[in-house]
């Protein structure tokens, strides 16, 4: 049951972040990026389940359910968009309820199959998902006017919740402690010449290192508890 638990996650993360490009995000309200996201998810959960059909549409409907009333009811608050995920997990775990013989549709999968997907979708979640998490934390602040290149402050965000993922994992947490002097050393001079930016970079920094952080340590425990854990310790 965990591998096939671990493939719909990764699928669903795969779906919901990397392969839902910015067209998407920004047209969700219109029919045609709506289905192009429906059809990417169904595509990714199928194959997770191995061509299993009717639990795969299933799934396919009950996330455009979901997705229609986050797009078209839902505020766009962070407690919605953590809502929203829980309620896309909780579609997954009711469909291993209700078809149990799905955990044995990976009887090849080994320890290292199990890893690997645990990893990748706490990459995804720590990395990908933290972005509109901290976005919406951050909505009631007065946005700061941009004043450096394209995107760097996204860019930022997505590297730094990635290292604190491969530091925790690696069993390195203490190097999160140079990561965050070396960001506090780069963003000293804005910090000090404005209050108002350098609280409003405290609070995002402090938001996405937490979201990591968590996330990170959650998928470490979630591979010690399960045992899957195929490296040498």
């Amino acid at each position: 049951m965990l591998t096939t638990a671990l493939a719909l996650i990764v699928a669903h993360l795969l779906a919901d972040y990397p392969l839902q490009n910015s067209w998407i995000i920004n047209n969700k309200k219109k029919p045609a990026a709506m289905a192009a996201h429906i059809g990417v998810v169904f595509l990714l959960t199928l194959l997770a389940l191995r061509g299993e059909i009717l639990p795969a549409l299933t799934i396919t409907l009950l996330h455009l359910v979901i997705d229609l009333i986050k797009t078209h009811v839902a505020p766009e608050r962070l407690w919605a968009y953590v809502a929203d995920q829980l309620a896309h997990f909780a579609t997954i775990a009711a469909v291993l309820w209700f078809w149990p013989d799905l955990a044995l549709l990976w009887p090849e999968a080994g320890i290292w199959t199990q890893y690997l997907l645990a990893i990748s979708a706490g990459l995804i979640l720590c990395v990908h998902a933290g972005g509109p998490a901290v976005g919406l934390l951050m909505q009631d602040f007065d946005m700061m006017p941009q004043q450096g290149l394209p995107e760097a402050g996204r860019m930022i965000g997505l590297l730094e919740r990635a290292l604190i993922f491969l530091m925790v994992l690696a069993g390195q947490p203490g190097g999160i402690g140079f990561l965050i002097a070396a960001k506090s050393v780069l963003r000293f001079d804005t910090a000090s010449k404005d209050q108002k930016a350098g609280e409003y970079v405290i609070i995002g920094t402090l938001a996405s290192f937490g979201w990591a952080l968590l996330v990170s340590f959650a998928t470490l425990s979630l591979i010690t508890i399960y045992g899957i854990d195929p490296t040498p310790s």
